[in-house]
């Protein structure tokens, strides 16, 4: 008997009855009886016991597997648990129905070859180690069932349960790897693990994507940094997506052209990423972008253009009140108005900064609980940047782009009547009139 089933309780004596032995002897006895001793008898019963074994092993296989099986799936699909239902899905039952006809051949190999303990030795061992095998088997559909229940319950849907489940997996299988090494060898576990000390750089070698995708994945979750179904953006890795799943060694992210992008765990650790979680759970979704205004366009506002910007509705109080205050401080200083520079003078600019405002406050679809901006930033050779930073009342990213769009298509549209220009690079129609002149002037 080798040292797993002496283990797992296989042995040959139950209640003071030796199965082994009285089986054999009764074979013996029988056989006896018809005339027959010696090694013919020895090897007949051996081959009797054989085909016995081989059909009670079909009938066991038959019975767990098209029976016993068939009964437990009719008894799932009628109950109103879920937990079953992914022990049916994953195979779970199936694959615990092995272990039956395996574990009869484990007691029948001592009986049928009771007599050559040297090849009964071998085939219990090849026996032990199928077992085992089935065993693996059997964990690792089970923690595959706990994996599916748990990502069912909403509290654990966001959390790397995949992480834990298949590091679990990963420890399991290679204790009883080292079982299966026990068995094959005939040697203490005890004995294999302490050998094992001399590989353990080896092994911290092969399994350092492994160890740092753990290590990844436990303060991933404990810090709350990424969870399924985060919009996330790594620009290293070229994600910009939602993440799909979480792995004990990767992240897979389904980027918005549905590609899927495979990050490495430890990866959102050591480098710098985007969750936009915060954003989808706020009350609104940022807009900071800027119309770049060309600086020769910039100028003090004349009495007809003044006259002609206080006809618009949102901005006609600030033009008249502030018109009235710029008046009034001019004439108290006795300020030479001759001159546009001297004394105090709106610009179209300015005009132009609170038409935004009041055009941003008058819009529905942006949030005026949230900061509301228009400021200038500073002036560069492509112009001066007009910054809006505002929010909008959607998160929803369509949604989200077609207000942006509308709220520019109005500026750009608007910037006119403010006698100003936006400005852009020069285009191919632009060096060709500007070559045309120069013919021209020739």
């Amino acid at each position: 008997m080798t040292w797993f089933s002496s283990r797992i309780g296989l042995g040959n004596k139950v209640s003071g009855f030796n199965f082994e032995s009285d089986i054999v002897t009764w074979c013996n006895r029988v056989l006896r009886g018809f005339g027959l001793k010696g090694e013919m008898m020895i090897y007949l019963r051996t081959f009797l016991l054989l085909i016995v074994a081989i059909v009670l092993g079909i009938i066991l296989w038959w019975i767990t597997r098209r029976v016993l099986i068939e009964i437990i799936h009719r008894i799932v699909h009628k109950s109103k648990t879920k937990w079953d239902d992914h022990l049916v899905k994953n195979r779970f039952f199936a694959a615990l129905a092995h272990l039956v006809p395996f574990l009869f051949l484990d007691f029948a190999i001592r009986t049928i070859f009771f007599d050559n303990s040297g090849l009964r030795d071998v085939l219990i061992r090849l026996a032990d180690l199928v077992i085992i095998t089935i065993f693996i088997y059997v964990l690792i559909r089970f923690l595959n069932t706990v994996r599916d229940v748990l990502l069912e319950n909403p509290r654990y849907r966001d959390k790397p349960i995949a992480s834990y489940v298949q590091l679990s997996q990963i420890i399991l299988t290679g204790l009883l790897i080292i079982m299966m090494i026990s068995v094959a060898f005939q040697v203490d576990p005890l004995v294999i693990v302490t050998s094992m000390g001399a590989l353990t750089a080896i092994l911290l070698l092969i399994f350092k994507d492994t160890i740092l995708g753990f290590v990844g994945s436990i303060q991933l979750a404990a810090n709350d940094m990424i969870r399924i179904g985060d919009w996330i953006t790594m620009e290293k890795y070229g994600a910009d997506g939602d993440v799909v799943e979480i792995n004990l060694a990767t992240v897979k992210v389904q980027n918005f052209d549905k590609t899927i992008t495979t990050i490495p765990t430890y990866s959102f650790i050591s480098d710098s990423f985007k969750n936009w979680r915060g954003m989808l759970d706020s009350d609104g979704r940022r807009i900071m972008r800027s119309i770049n205004i060309k600086i020769q366009s910039v100028k003090f506002c004349n009495p007809e253009l003044l006259s002609k910007l206080a006809e618009i509705e949102l901005i006609r109080d600030y033009i008249t009140t502030t018109e009235d205050k710029i008046k009034n401080f001019n004439e108290q200083n006795k300020v030479n108005r001759s001159v546009l520079l001297n004394g105090l003078n709106q610009t179209n600019l300015g005009i132009f900064r609170h038409y935004i405002t009041r055009y941003l406050e008058s819009c529905k679809e942006i949030n005026h609980e949230m900061p509301l901006m228009v400021r200038q930033l500073e002036p560069k050779d492509t112009g001066v940047p007009i910054q809006l930073y505002t929010f909008t009342k959607t998160q929803e990213w369509a949604e989200y782009e077609g207000v942006m769009a509308d709220i520019f298509d109005h500026l750009l549209a608007a910037v006119q009547y403010f006698e100003l220009e936006v400005f852009e690079q020069p285009a191919g129609s632009d060096m060709r009139a500007l070559t045309g002149i120069q013919r021209l002037k020739s």
